[in-house]
This record gives C-alpha cells, structure tokens and sequence, in this order.
C-alpha cells in the first residue's frame, strides 16, 4: 500500500477522533531518492528530507560530499514549507519584500531559503520536502519538485 491511512473505530456520531492520510515510508524515500537523483545528475552534493505531516522527518539522505550542514538545513526548509503550508522560494521572497516580518525568520527550525515544497494532494496535507547543498535555492528547490513528481501519480487522490 502507497498511502498509510491511520483511524481510530469510533461510534457513529463521535467527533472526537481524527482520522487522516500520511505518506508511507516506501513513498517517502522513493521522494527522497528521486529529488537526491535529480541533483546528483546536475552535478549537485545535497541532503534530502522529507517530514511527515506532523514535521517530524520520515526520510534523510546526506550525499557524500554534501556540506556538513546540509541536513539540518533541508530539515528546516521541510518543516517551514509544511508549517506554512508554501514553497520556501515564495516565503524567502515575501521576507525580502518586507511581507513578513524579520523576526519570524530568526525562529528556531525555520528556514526561509529556497528549496522546500509542501507535499499535498487534494487538499490533505502529507508532508513537506527540503533539499539543500546546490548552488542557490532554485536549484535545491528544482530537485524537491522532482522527488514530487516521481510519485505524483501515486500520492494523487
């Protein structure tokens, strides 16, 4: 099975239970490999991620000369498009704009860089990716959107 669906048996009627739709390991490593393809064929040395729907990381795959802090920055760039649920391209242009305040980039686990997509499909949150370790954000946010499209098809619903 593709997609992991957690639920709870509950009475007709109970609201108090959620049930929700989450990215199974397989398909969340097959994201990661993918998106680690895309920028090894470009020539790139990077660290994927992939967080669950919660930010918790499911997936990470350092390459082997990508720079020491390449993982925790593909993490953050993760966790900040899943948190506010849009490419980090876009929040890292708002910053510069002055459409978000300075202060939220300084907090902790975020990373308003590019090179983090959220993972969504009809309107169900699953995930978020983050690449970091190429020249320049557009290009880790280029291999993110690969590792998407890689398993679009079989995350779509």
């Amino acid at each position: 099975m593709l997609l992991a669906l957690f639920s709870t048996s509950a009475a007709a009627g109970d609201d108090a239970l959620v049930t929700y739709k989450s990215l199974s390991p397989e398909v969340a490593l097959e994201v990661a490999q993918a998106a680690l393809k895309k920028c090894r064929d470009n020539g790139f040395q990077v660290a994927v991620v992939v967080v669950d729907r919660f930010g918790q990381p499911q997936v990470l795959l350092r390459d082997r000369y990508a720079g020491l802090p390449a993982g925790e920055i593909a993490t953050a760039k993760a966790y900040t498009a899943l948190s506010f649920r849009r490419a980090t391209s876009e929040l890292a242009k708002m910053l510069r704009d002055g459409q978000i305040d300075a202060n939220l980039a300084r907090m902790p686990r975020l990373a308003m860089l590019a090179g983090g997509l959220v993972i969504e499909t009809g309107g169900t949150l699953l995930g978020g990716i983050g690449v970091s370790g190429a020249p320049g954000g557009e290009r880790d946010e280029d291999c993110a959107r690969a590792g998407l499209e890689a398993v679009r098809d079989r995350i779509d619903f």
